[in-house]
Protein backbone atom coordinates (compact mmCIF):
# COMPACT_ATOMS: atom_id res chain seq x y z
CA UNK A 1 0.00 0.00 0.00
CA UNK A 2 1.09 3.54 -0.79
CA UNK A 3 1.01 4.86 2.80
CA UNK A 4 2.98 2.03 4.39
CA UNK A 5 4.68 3.14 7.60
CA UNK A 6 8.48 3.12 7.45
CA UNK A 7 8.71 3.03 11.23
CA UNK A 8 7.34 0.86 14.00
CA UNK A 9 5.74 2.03 17.22
CA UNK A 10 6.92 -0.33 19.93
CA UNK A 11 4.03 -2.17 21.61
CA UNK A 12 2.83 -0.52 24.83
CA UNK A 13 4.78 -1.60 27.92
CA UNK A 14 2.82 -3.95 30.18
CA UNK A 15 1.51 -2.33 33.37
CA UNK A 16 3.09 -5.01 35.56
CA UNK A 17 6.04 -6.91 34.18
CA UNK A 18 7.26 -9.28 36.90
CA UNK A 19 9.85 -10.66 34.45
CA UNK A 20 11.72 -7.36 34.71
CA UNK A 21 12.53 -8.05 38.35
CA UNK A 22 14.48 -11.17 37.38
CA UNK A 23 16.73 -9.42 34.85
CA UNK A 24 20.14 -7.95 35.59
CA UNK A 25 19.46 -5.29 32.91
CA UNK A 26 16.65 -3.92 35.12
CA UNK A 27 18.96 -3.47 38.12
CA UNK A 28 21.72 -2.11 35.90
CA UNK A 29 19.20 0.49 34.69
CA UNK A 30 18.35 1.43 38.30
CA UNK A 31 22.03 1.82 39.14
CA UNK A 32 22.50 4.01 36.05
CA UNK A 33 19.56 6.26 37.04
CA UNK A 34 20.86 6.51 40.62
CA UNK A 35 24.42 7.45 39.61
CA UNK A 36 23.31 9.82 36.83
CA UNK A 37 20.96 11.72 39.15
CA UNK A 38 23.68 11.82 41.83
CA UNK A 39 26.15 13.35 39.36
CA UNK A 40 23.49 15.74 38.03
CA UNK A 41 22.76 17.18 41.50
CA UNK A 42 26.42 17.19 42.48
CA UNK A 43 27.51 19.34 39.51
CA UNK A 44 24.46 21.62 39.38
CA UNK A 45 24.07 22.39 43.09
CA UNK A 46 27.83 22.93 43.41
CA UNK A 47 27.54 25.42 40.52
CA UNK A 48 24.60 27.22 42.16
CA UNK A 49 26.37 27.54 45.52
CA UNK A 50 29.68 28.53 43.91
CA UNK A 51 27.88 31.25 41.95
CA UNK A 52 26.12 32.62 45.03
CA UNK A 53 29.35 32.66 47.04
CA UNK A 54 31.17 34.45 44.20
CA UNK A 55 28.65 37.29 43.92
CA UNK A 56 28.18 37.66 47.70
CA UNK A 57 29.72 40.94 48.88
CA UNK A 58 31.28 41.36 45.46
CA UNK A 59 30.75 44.83 44.00
CA UNK A 60 30.87 43.20 40.58
CA UNK A 61 27.54 41.40 40.32
CA UNK A 62 28.80 39.83 37.10
CA UNK A 63 31.23 37.72 39.16
CA UNK A 64 30.94 33.98 38.77
CA UNK A 65 29.10 32.03 36.10
CA UNK A 66 25.88 34.02 36.40
CA UNK A 67 22.32 32.82 35.81
CA UNK A 68 23.41 31.83 32.31
CA UNK A 69 26.12 29.56 33.73
CA UNK A 70 23.65 27.90 36.10
CA UNK A 71 21.28 27.22 33.21
CA UNK A 72 24.22 25.74 31.28
CA UNK A 73 25.17 23.52 34.23
CA UNK A 74 21.67 22.02 34.32
CA UNK A 75 21.16 21.74 30.56
CA UNK A 76 24.73 20.63 29.89
CA UNK A 77 24.66 17.92 32.55
CA UNK A 78 21.35 16.56 31.23
CA UNK A 79 22.88 16.45 27.74
CA UNK A 80 25.93 14.58 29.03
CA UNK A 81 24.01 12.18 31.28
CA UNK A 82 21.22 11.36 28.82
CA UNK A 83 23.92 10.69 26.24
CA UNK A 84 25.71 8.36 28.68
CA UNK A 85 22.71 6.48 30.09
CA UNK A 86 20.20 6.43 27.21
CA UNK A 87 21.36 2.99 26.10
CA UNK A 88 21.23 1.54 29.63
CA UNK A 89 18.12 2.94 31.32
CA UNK A 90 16.65 5.29 28.72
CA UNK A 91 18.31 8.21 30.55
CA UNK A 92 15.31 9.67 32.41
CA UNK A 93 17.16 11.27 35.40
CA UNK A 94 13.84 12.92 36.32
CA UNK A 95 10.66 11.46 37.89
CA UNK A 96 8.52 13.78 35.75
CA UNK A 97 10.06 12.38 32.56
CA UNK A 98 9.55 8.86 33.91
CA UNK A 99 5.93 9.73 34.76
CA UNK A 100 5.26 11.11 31.26
CA UNK A 101 6.77 8.03 29.62
CA UNK A 102 4.74 5.80 31.96
CA UNK A 103 1.49 7.56 30.99
CA UNK A 104 2.38 7.00 27.33
CA UNK A 105 2.96 3.31 28.14
CA UNK A 106 6.64 3.47 27.27
CA UNK A 107 7.69 1.98 30.63
CA UNK A 108 5.93 -0.42 33.02
CA UNK A 109 4.57 0.70 36.39
CA UNK A 110 7.22 -1.30 38.28
CA UNK A 111 10.03 0.26 36.25
CA UNK A 112 8.53 3.75 36.62
CA UNK A 113 8.24 3.51 40.42
CA UNK A 114 11.70 1.97 40.86
CA UNK A 115 13.27 4.62 38.59
CA UNK A 116 11.70 7.38 40.69
CA UNK A 117 13.06 5.84 43.90
CA UNK A 118 16.54 5.49 42.36
CA UNK A 119 16.43 9.09 41.06
CA UNK A 120 15.36 10.52 44.43
CA UNK A 121 17.99 8.55 46.35
CA UNK A 122 20.66 9.56 43.83
CA UNK A 123 19.65 13.21 44.15
CA UNK A 124 19.85 13.12 47.94
CA UNK A 125 23.32 11.55 47.78
CA UNK A 126 24.50 14.07 45.16
CA UNK A 127 23.48 17.05 47.30
CA UNK A 128 24.97 15.28 50.33
CA UNK A 129 28.33 15.26 48.53
CA UNK A 130 28.00 18.98 47.81
CA UNK A 131 27.33 19.68 51.50
CA UNK A 132 30.34 17.55 52.47
CA UNK A 133 32.61 19.51 50.09
CA UNK A 134 31.16 22.96 50.81
CA UNK A 135 30.36 22.73 54.53
CA UNK A 136 31.04 26.43 55.11
CA UNK A 137 29.04 27.67 52.09
CA UNK A 138 26.22 25.15 51.83
CA UNK A 139 23.69 26.48 54.37
CA UNK A 140 24.69 30.12 53.88
CA UNK A 141 23.90 30.09 50.17
CA UNK A 142 20.55 28.32 50.20
CA UNK A 143 21.66 24.74 49.58
CA UNK A 144 20.49 24.81 45.96
CA UNK A 145 16.94 24.31 47.26
CA UNK A 146 13.92 25.25 45.15
CA UNK A 147 11.69 27.91 46.71
CA UNK A 148 9.19 30.39 45.34
CA UNK A 149 10.97 33.74 44.85
CA UNK A 150 9.66 36.80 46.69
CA UNK A 151 6.91 38.64 44.83
CA UNK A 152 5.58 35.62 42.95
CA UNK A 153 2.27 33.95 43.80
CA UNK A 154 1.92 30.21 44.31
CA UNK A 155 -0.11 30.09 41.09
CA UNK A 156 2.67 31.72 39.12
CA UNK A 157 5.24 29.32 40.51
CA UNK A 158 3.03 26.33 39.81
CA UNK A 159 2.31 27.58 36.28
CA UNK A 160 6.02 28.11 35.60
CA UNK A 161 6.78 24.54 36.72
CA UNK A 162 3.91 23.09 34.65
CA UNK A 163 4.89 24.92 31.45
CA UNK A 164 8.61 24.34 32.00
CA UNK A 165 8.14 20.61 32.49
CA UNK A 166 5.78 20.50 29.51
CA UNK A 167 8.57 21.94 27.34
CA UNK A 168 11.02 19.33 28.64
CA UNK A 169 8.77 16.27 28.39
CA UNK A 170 7.36 17.33 25.01
CA UNK A 171 10.97 17.54 23.81
CA UNK A 172 11.71 14.07 25.22
CA UNK A 173 8.76 12.62 23.30
CA UNK A 174 9.70 14.41 20.08
CA UNK A 175 13.38 13.47 20.27
CA UNK A 176 12.62 9.80 20.91
CA UNK A 177 9.71 9.43 18.47
CA UNK A 178 10.30 6.30 16.30
CA UNK A 179 8.67 8.20 13.42
CA UNK A 180 11.48 10.73 13.51
CA UNK A 181 14.37 8.28 13.18
CA UNK A 182 12.69 6.79 10.13
CA UNK A 183 11.59 10.03 8.49
CA UNK A 184 14.72 12.02 9.28
CA UNK A 185 17.17 9.15 8.98
CA UNK A 186 19.33 11.25 6.64
CA UNK A 187 19.54 13.87 9.42
CA UNK A 188 21.03 12.12 12.45
CA UNK A 189 19.14 13.54 15.42
CA UNK A 190 21.18 13.25 18.58
CA UNK A 191 18.32 12.96 21.09
CA UNK A 192 20.25 14.08 24.20
CA UNK A 193 21.04 17.44 22.60
CA UNK A 194 17.48 18.80 22.25
CA UNK A 195 16.61 17.38 25.68
CA UNK A 196 19.56 19.13 27.35
CA UNK A 197 18.74 22.28 25.40
CA UNK A 198 15.14 22.22 26.62
CA UNK A 199 16.40 22.08 30.22
CA UNK A 200 18.79 24.97 29.48
CA UNK A 201 16.09 27.17 27.93
CA UNK A 202 13.54 26.54 30.69
CA UNK A 203 16.13 27.48 33.32
CA UNK A 204 16.77 30.82 31.59
CA UNK A 205 13.08 31.65 31.91
CA UNK A 206 12.24 30.13 35.28
CA UNK A 207 15.27 30.56 37.59
CA UNK A 208 13.97 34.02 38.73
CA UNK A 209 10.55 32.53 39.65
CA UNK A 210 11.17 29.18 41.37
CA UNK A 211 14.88 28.56 40.85
CA UNK A 212 13.54 26.04 38.28
CA UNK A 213 12.60 22.59 39.49
CA UNK A 214 11.02 20.74 36.51
CA UNK A 215 12.52 17.66 38.19
CA UNK A 216 11.02 16.42 41.48
CA UNK A 217 14.16 14.42 42.36
CA UNK A 218 16.32 17.54 41.99
CA UNK A 219 13.95 19.49 44.29
CA UNK A 220 13.65 16.66 46.81
CA UNK A 221 17.39 16.00 47.05
CA UNK A 222 18.11 19.66 47.74
CA UNK A 223 15.21 20.00 50.23
CA UNK A 224 16.24 16.90 52.22
CA UNK A 225 19.87 17.97 52.69
CA UNK A 226 19.13 21.70 53.14
CA UNK A 227 16.14 20.91 55.42
CA UNK A 228 14.79 24.43 56.06
CA UNK A 229 11.12 25.35 56.49
CA UNK A 230 10.75 27.55 53.40
CA UNK A 231 12.06 24.82 51.10
CA UNK A 232 9.64 22.28 52.60
CA UNK A 233 6.67 24.72 52.59
CA UNK A 234 7.04 25.28 48.84
CA UNK A 235 8.08 21.71 48.07
CA UNK A 236 4.67 20.42 46.86
CA UNK A 237 4.86 22.85 43.92
CA UNK A 238 7.89 20.94 42.62
CA UNK A 239 5.99 17.63 42.50
CA UNK A 240 2.53 18.79 41.43
CA UNK A 241 3.78 21.19 38.74
CA UNK A 242 6.22 18.82 36.99
CA UNK A 243 3.82 15.84 37.14
CA UNK A 244 1.00 17.97 35.69
CA UNK A 245 3.27 19.34 32.95
CA UNK A 246 4.49 15.84 32.09
CA UNK A 247 0.92 14.52 31.91
CA UNK A 248 -0.14 17.33 29.56
CA UNK A 249 2.91 16.73 27.36
CA UNK A 250 2.23 12.99 27.20
CA UNK A 251 -1.40 13.62 26.23
CA UNK A 252 -0.46 16.29 23.68
CA UNK A 253 2.15 14.15 21.95
CA UNK A 254 0.26 10.84 22.01
CA UNK A 255 -3.25 12.06 21.15
CA UNK A 256 -3.00 15.43 19.42
CA UNK A 257 0.21 15.01 17.43
CA UNK A 258 0.22 11.24 17.00
CA UNK A 259 -3.60 10.85 17.00
CA UNK A 260 -3.27 7.98 19.46
CA UNK A 261 -1.33 6.04 16.82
Amino acid sequence: SFSAKDYHDPPPAPLFDAKELTKWSFYRALIAEFIATLLFLYITVLTVIGYKSQIDGNADSCGGVGILGIAWAFGGMIFVLVYCTAGISGGHINPAVTFGLFLARKVSLIRAVMYMVAQCLGAICGVGLVKAFQKSYYKKYGGGANTLADGFSTGTGLGAEIIGTFVLVYTVFSATDPKRSARDSHVPVLAPLPIGFAVFMVHLATIPITGTGINPARSLGAAVIYNQDKAWDDHWIFWVGPFAGAAIAAFYHQFILRAGA
